[in-house]
């Protein structure tokens, strides 16, 4: 059994359907790299299978039980957890309460403040500081945290990389490497074609809402990647 199923997935935005008819399954310790172009629906799926947006249609089943209709926070408490986009942190708050917050609606497990702090060192300085005072890195690192506080099954990493300075970035793609380590289960959206591939076991390539391209990071070369990425094959048929 998959840990996450997504089945026939249709969500809209008014009018506007941004996913269609999308199916595919993640199994436990499989890390998932979503690419695509702006606008291919990458962000409205995820914020989808993490409860943010009710699908119009299809059915989400993790761990074998129907989220489908489940608010977000029981999908937490069951084991799904997002990084959004822009990292939506408390900025008031210190990074310390932003963990801590989080740790208190999550599951139980391994996942602590200490082993967070180990996880992303440069936040061991930084725990009694504002949010708003971070650098892009250090918010990132605490987004990241945050949702590892949950103790999560599955990660859902939005964007990791967006708006950070080459610096910033490779430091958190250290951290999210010795993530793999331990076994998690992750889904990434990337726009960083060579640092997702990094990172991920398996491809997908999303087009205009709709799975077009999947397989395993060494079966794809990088051209049938960037073909399905820009729609050649789809203009080509």
């Amino acid at each position: 059994m998959s840990l996450l199923s997504i089945q026939s997935l249709d969500v809209r935005h008014g009018l506007l359907q941004a996913v269609r008819d999308v199916t595919f399954d993640i199994e436990q310790g499989e890390r998932v790299a979503l690419i695509g172009a702006n606008g291919a629906g990458k962000t409205t799926l995820l914020r989808a299978i993490a409860g943010g947006h009710q699908p119009s249609a299809g059915q989400i089943r993790f761990d074998g039980s129907d989220v489908t209709r489940a608010p977000a926070h029981r999908r937490v408490a069951k084991g799904i957890a997002l990084v959004p986009e822009g990292r939506r942190l408390f900025t008031a708050m210190t990074v310390e309460e932003n963990l801590r917050i989080a740790g208190a609606y999550g599951r139980e497990g391994d996942w602590t403040l200490e082993r967070v702090m180990d996880t992303f060192p440069m936040l061991r300085a930084r725990r009694k500081a504002r949010c708003s005072t971070l650098s892009g890195g250090e918010q990132q690192a605490t987004a990241i945290g945050r949702a590892l506080m949950t103790n999560p099954r599955i990660l859902l990493l939005d964007e990791v990389s967006l708006g950070l300075a080459p610096l910033a970035v490779d430091l958190v793609y250290r951290s999210l490497e010795s993530l793999i380590t331990t076994g998690a289960t992750i889904l990434l959206v990337e726009q960083d074609l060579k640092r997702a591939l990094r990172v991920a076991n398996k491809v997908m390539c999303m087009l205009d809402g709709r799975i077009v391209m999947t397989g395993s990071s060494q079966s794809l070369t990088r051209e049938q990647i960037t073909d399905a990425y820009f729609g050649h094959r789809k203009r080509a048929g």
